[in-house]
């Protein structure tokens, strides 16, 4: 039976204290309750009286795990259960009052998940799209729901899920970032085991995340010292599943739960007369770590949890990446069963109504609309793809107990505020004067193109080389500049990149010409095969200043994206350009086409799409990028209305012709190629 037990710090209600988990029937977290009902409790033994049990989770006895009523002292919270539910991780000394950033002690043997050791992404793969060696898919297996029996994918996977604000992408990866990274702003306390104050919920999970075993005890101003009474309650059965299980689990084994159930209070001894539901994700460390709902009276069941043990290998349906075995009918239906969300991360859609994320993921449908960006592409919370009402589902409102919810909502909007991309600023209205657009005759422009406005595609760069422009760019912020790698020789000085161009041969009043300072090619570009066609150029700055671009209201930066899972193939995005039209010449005014990504790019060009290629177009032949496009963008929008540099003008067969779509340098392939020249502010809103 899942326990919750805490008290009241100063008097002041609704603070989390503990978590603890036994393995069969029990798991209990601390939380702060008015201790109206603990006047008649003993005391837990003091700690250190058990004797921890051998790492090979074992099933109790059922009855031995629930502690008996009495009064306690704060001091005695630390008390280790009966044997049967000791907790490896409530062990684990804390780290006092030294600086949380300084701790740097190798975890407990039995905290270490295998979930967490996500193989690195290859830089080389095959395929139409590049991906990494951790996308290859069964083919012989079908489901209606998983995609694949053999996924690879978990939720440190950031190629497919977001990172935590206590995390950071690299190299496909969640890493832990240092406590000190975590933001201050409008965050609430944490005490952790050993009564050291954190500033933020973050900076106490990054350092759970470092040493890998559980640093969080509660939410709180102040920590120790203040007095107060144990008091339990009950987990209701409302909202327990595996995930919750999963994590009321991991002190006794690392992969978790084999079930999450529930049962009907016995009457043969005293329980406690309330029970709060808990939510929880799956990455929580302890039960302290969820969402907490306000306690109620018990109306029925209460949740209870059998811990993991290995099963026959021939028996097993799913195979997560932690090993942890599971049905089929637990994967794809938004809970993490796995406990690593392998289970949840190779969808081709949900069970159980669950919400289907493009990149192939499945989110609880809790998680819509609840103000967190959860798929790539922000289409959880776009009101047009959720519910049929278009309304955020109605939440319980919570008094007692601060949640972490709250603060990753927090976290993520002050990270994503930190850099402004993909959004072009709509005030600037540059339109020509009506009588002269009538004058002006209709001209057929990028090839099946339509003209742009003057200042419609704000990212869009033209690159002058030696007084004459033949190829282009797009703008991704700071001081930079994306073109292709055949636009470029290696003198900078021969370069000038002009902004906010409209007719190609004549500056408007928001143009603005910037010279290069320095040409950064990707040093494996092949000029043969245009393998790794990517170069950045980077600005000169302005006298006396670090800036390099004046404020300009027709000038914004293109977003670049870190994931080649962001879009899939089939959707409509755009490209722009001064070059060659339907009838061979370079156009006069900065065109602009919608194109479809295209799939199995290798049936029009064989062997010669390598790796960081992918195409777009349109297969009669009817819209296409051609010369003097080159370096251009090709733009595609997330459902939010953001922009992404999806591509890049490279090369193709024949222009606007039936069977030969353009090919495109893949932005995403080459982020942290990106990253590391440019620095994280320049190239990402997420996952910093």
């Amino acid at each position: 039976m899942c326990y919750v037990e805490g008290h009241v710090l100063g008097g002041a209600s609704g603070r989390l204290r503990r978590a603890r988990a036994s393995p069969s029937h029990g798991a209990w977290v601390g939380t702060g309750v008015t201790p109206a009902r603990a006047s008649s409790r003993k005391q837990y033994p003091p700690p250190g009286t058990q004797t921890p049990p051998p790492r090979t989770p074992t099933r109790p006895n059922p009855a031995s795990q629930v502690p008996d009523p009495g009064d306690t002292d704060p001091a005695s919270q630390s008390a280790v259960p009966p044997t049967s539910a000791w907790n490896p991780a409530s062990q684990v000394p804390d780290s006092g009052d030294t600086d949380p950033a300084s701790q740097d002690a190798d975890p407990p043997p039995s905290s270490r998940n295998p979930a967490t050791q996500v193989p690195e992404p290859t830089s080389r793969v095959t395929g139409p799209v590049p991906t990494t060696t951790s996308t290859t898919l069964t083919q012989q297996f079908t489901d209606k729901f998983l995609g694949s029996k053999e996924c690879r994918f978990t939720r440190a996977s950031c190629d497919r899920v977001f990172c935590q604000p206590w995390e950071r992408c690299i190299n496909g990866e969640c890493s832990c970032k240092l406590p000190y990274q975590c933001s201050r702003e409008n965050t609430a306390s944490v005490c952790g085991r050993g009564n050291t104050l954190y500033s933020s919920y973050c900076q106490a999970m990054s350092l759970s995340c470092l040493r890998r075993y559980p640093v969080m005890s509660h939410f709180a101003d102040r920590c120790g010292g203040m007095g107060g009474r144990l008091v339990e309650v009950l987990v209701c059965e409302e909202h327990w599943n595996m995930a919750a299980a999963n994590v009321a689990c991991k002190g006794q084994n690392p992969l978790g739960a084999s079930s999450a159930s529930s049962m009907e209070p016995p009457r043969d001894r005293w329980y406690p007369g309330s029970c709060v539901s808990v939510r929880c994700q799956g990455y929580e460390n302890s039960l302290a770590e969820c969402v907490i709902d306000d306690r109620v009276e018990i109306q029925g069941k209460v949740a209870t949890a059998s811990c993991y043990r290995a099963t026959d290998e021939a028996e097993c349906e799913f195979s997560c990446v932690n090993r942890k075995c599971v049905s089929l009918s637990q994967t794809c239906d938004g809970v993490d069963d796995c406990g690593d969300r392998s289970d949840e991360m190779c969808c081709k859609d949900c069970r159980n109504g669950a919400f289907h994320c493009p990149s192939g993921v499945c989110i609880s449908r809790d998680a819509v609309r609840d103000g967190i960006m959860d798929c790539l592409d922000g289409k959880d919370e776009v009101p047009s793809h959720t519910d049929h009402s278009g309304r955020m589902a109605s939440r319980p409102k919570r008094r007692e107990y601060v949640s972490p919810q709250d603060e990753v909502r927090s976290n993520r909007k002050l990270l994503e505020a930190k850099l402004y991309c993909g959004i072009p600023n709509a005030t600037t209205v540059d339109d020509e004067d009506e009588k002269a657009r009538q004058r002006r005759p209709r001209l057929r422009r990028v090839v099946g193109g339509v003209a742009a406005k003057p200042t419609q595609i704000q990212w869009q760069i033209a690159l002058e080389e030696d007084g004459k422009t033949n190829c282009a760019g797009a703008y991704i912020g700071g001081c930079w500049v994306l073109t292709a790698a055949h636009c470029l020789g290696g003198r900078p000085w021969a370069y000038r990149v002009k902004f906010s161009l409209w007719r190609k041969n004549r500056v408007q009043g928001s143009t603005d010409i910037i010279n290069v300072h320095d040409i950064i090619v990707h040093p494996r570009y092949n000029a043969s095969s245009y393998e790794n066609d990517i170069a950045l150029l980077e600005l000169q700055t302005m006298p006396f200043t670090k800036q390099c671009v004046e404020q300009n209201g027709a000038i914004s930066a293109v977003c670049v994206p870190w994931t080649e899972h962001l879009f899939r193939p089939n959707l409509t995005c755009s490209i722009s350009g001064w070059g060659r039209t339907a009838d061979g010449l370079g156009a006069e005014f900065l065109q602009w086409a919608q194109v479809s990504l295209i799939d199995k790019c290798e049936a029009f060009y064989g062997d010669r799409i390598l790796p960081g290629m992918l195409c777009a177009g349109d297969l009669a032949g009817h819209v296409d990028s051609c010369q003097g496009d080159s370096g251009g963008p090709l733009v595609c929008e997330d459902e939010t209305g953001r922009s992404y540099l999806w591509g890049i003008v490279s090369w193709g067969g024949k222009c606007g012709q039936k069977g030969f779509p353009g090919v495109y340098t893949q932005v995403a392939h080459y982020f942290e190629w990106i990253r590391r020249q440019t620095g994280w502010p320049v190239v990402t809103k997420y996952n910093t």
